[in-house]
């Protein structure tokens, strides 16, 4: 199904059940999936992979040009998984000979209006940015992460899984897995107990990361020896582990 006043290129690749709305264009070089829905004034543009499923409103911009200085028209690409819903004025940039050529988003992620994703970044799945949520260069979020709205992150910035950012947060370092951070600039405020136990963590995980947290950012250790603590006293498990090998493979450092 599509609009008469959409203009589509005659190569670009369009699978079975697409929906094209009023006035959209799309590209030479962009790929859509099987029963994705574009509904109005939306531009998907360079070389642009969309899965399937995807619902991306009016007014959204895919696939423009990365907002850098340095990039010089080189081929880059926007990858997007499948089951996504990407709101109103969304803006999601391609990547940059910088930053592997590539920016990526996963499966059944929310963008809500206005956010924008930058080039390069890499987000996983099950993400939920709240409206004007911005993402510099080459943030990396992993999944199941809440984003507040107006919430600003630096470039090279990592996101840990099941963490939140409360609403006008300013990120300059690491939000680690598991934690909520709130503030410019961002302090971490415990666990996101809620969202673990929403996300099926049980009681037993959640006690050990709240022991974990507790001698990591609240003892007054040196960080390398407390980490260390933690992995002598509490029990190994999949999630603590992700907690002390995210810390150590920081490089920006992370939010204390």
């Amino acid at each position: 199904m599509i609009h008469p006043t959409a203009i589509i290129h005659p190569k670009a690749a369009l699978d079975d059940g697409v929906e094209i709305g009023p006035y959209c264009i799309i590209d030479e070089n962009v790929r859509i999936g099987r029963d994705t829905k574009l509904r109005s004034h939306i531009t998907v543009e360079g070389f642009t992979q969309i899965g399937e499923r995807c619902e991306i409103y009016q007014f959204a911009s895919v696939g423009a040009p990365p907002q850098d200085l340095k990039y010089s028209g080189e081929k880059s690409e926007v990858i997007i998984g499948n089951d996504n819903i990407i709101r109103e004025f969304v803006t999601i940039n391609r990547g940059s000979s910088g930053g592997g050529g590539e920016t990526r988003v996963g499966d059944k992620n929310f963008l809500m209006a206005y956010c924008h994703v930058a080039h390069d970044c890499k987000l996983g799945n099950n993400i939920v940015m709240a409206n004007a949520a911005t993402l510099a260069g080459h943030i990396e979020i992993e999944d199941h992460a809440i984003i507040g709205g107006l919430v600003a992150i630096h470039q090279f910035v990592r996101i840990g899984a099941y963490s939140m950012i409360g609403g006008v947060s300013g990120v300059s370092k690491d939000v680690p897995p598991y934690v909520i951070a709130v503030g410019n600039r961002a302090k971490l405020f415990g666990l996101n107990v809620t969202g673990l136990r929403r996300n099926g963590f049980s009681d037993t995980a959640i006690n050990n990361l709240k022991k974990a947290y507790k001698i990591i950012f609240k003892s007054g250790m040196v960080l390398r020896k407390a980490l260390e603590k933690v992995r002598l006293e509490i029990p190994d498990s999949e999630e603590v582990g992700n907690l002390v090998g995210f810390i150590e493979e920081s490089e920006r450092g992370v939010c204390r």
